[in-house]
């Protein structure tokens, strides 16, 4: 059976099964944000770093849902990008409490390439160069290695041109970016765009930017945010871990977070960040 949902007694939209009358525009918000699925969720997260034994996350909970996008800010040591490595796995920490799903699966039972294949991406601080490896061989080797682990057809070289092309134009990227070697000679503002242009090869479903602020001027932080809200517009979710508002003045997120000793203790707003530029990490921003 059709009926209808109503908003403020209009009829807005068809559904079916059942009537349902939603009253003012917040619950129509909330029921607009209760259909979107769970891409990431993290329970009660604890790890260690296994040289030591030095406990780094002490319970960290996180739920994201697709499309969203996420700021983690927070002193220096309080565990941000810790978090971030500890999502795709990196061998210097050891989980020693907690879950963590990704697309319904769990996440740490899954290697680090496992989890690129899902379709998690983080993107590097200080990403390396590779000498003598051009970019368009690079981001095909990627792309086929993921197409390959999900079932799907491999591009020869000249089907990946065609296929990379629109990303490089909808990114508003020069073509010469191709035929370079990965991050040889680059900028830290190129560095940073082609890392995007990673991200959009393979059609990442969250994208974990780590201070992907750090080192660039203005110039080249108005274009590596422009690139990466394309991206967002397309639906991909966003993990940002930065220190800095001017950042977040470009993406704005839609949801703010403080960590502090290895876990999250405020979720917020924008409100967080403007209060935390002017008061910096005093006690009040931790508990206000």
């Amino acid at each position: 059976m059709q009926t209808s949902i109503r908003v403020s007694n209009r009829p807005v939209l068809h559904a079916t099964k059942r009537i349902v009358t939603i009253n003012g525009s917040n619950r129509a918000k909330c029921a607009v944000k209760a259909s979107k699925a769970v891409l990431l969720k993290v329970e009660n997260l604890e790890a260690k770093i296994a040289s030591t034994g030095q406990p780094v996350l002490n319970g960290v909970n996180l739920i994201v849902h697709e499309g969203e996008t996420h700021a983690i800010m927070g002193k220096n040591g309080s565990g941000k990008s810790t978090f971030s490595k500890v999502l795709v796995g990196h061998p210097d920490y050891i989980i020693t409490n907690g879950s963590v799903e990704f697309r319904g699966k769990d996440l740490l039972v899954l290697e680090p390439e496992e989890r690129s294949h899902l379709g998690l991406f983080l993107s590097f601080q200080s990403p390396v160069e590779i000498p003598g490896v051009s970019n368009i061989d690079f981001l095909r080797m990627a792309y086929n290695a993921k197409s390959k682990a999900s079932g799907g057809k491999e591009l020869d070289p000249l089907e990946f041109y065609a296929y990379i092309m629109p990303k490089l134009e909808l990114l508003k990227m020069d073509s010469t970016f191709l035929n370079r070697n990965v991050n040889e000679g680059f900028s830290g503002g190129e560095k940073k765009r082609n890392e995007i242009l990673q991200l959009a090869a393979l059609e990442s479903q969250m994208a974990i930017l780590d201070e992907i602020d750090s080192g660039l001027d203005i110039d080249a932080l108005r274009d590596v945010s422009a690139a990466v809200n394309t991206l967002r517009a397309s639906g991909t979710s966003v993990l940002l871990i930065t220190h800095y508002k001017r950042l977040l003045d470009y993406i704005q997120p839609g949801h703010v977070h403080l960590m502090r000793e290895g876990r999250i203790v405020r979720t917020g707003a924008m409100d967080i960040v403007e209060q935390l530029e002017k008061e910096g990490y005093v006690e009040d921003v931790y508990t206000n």
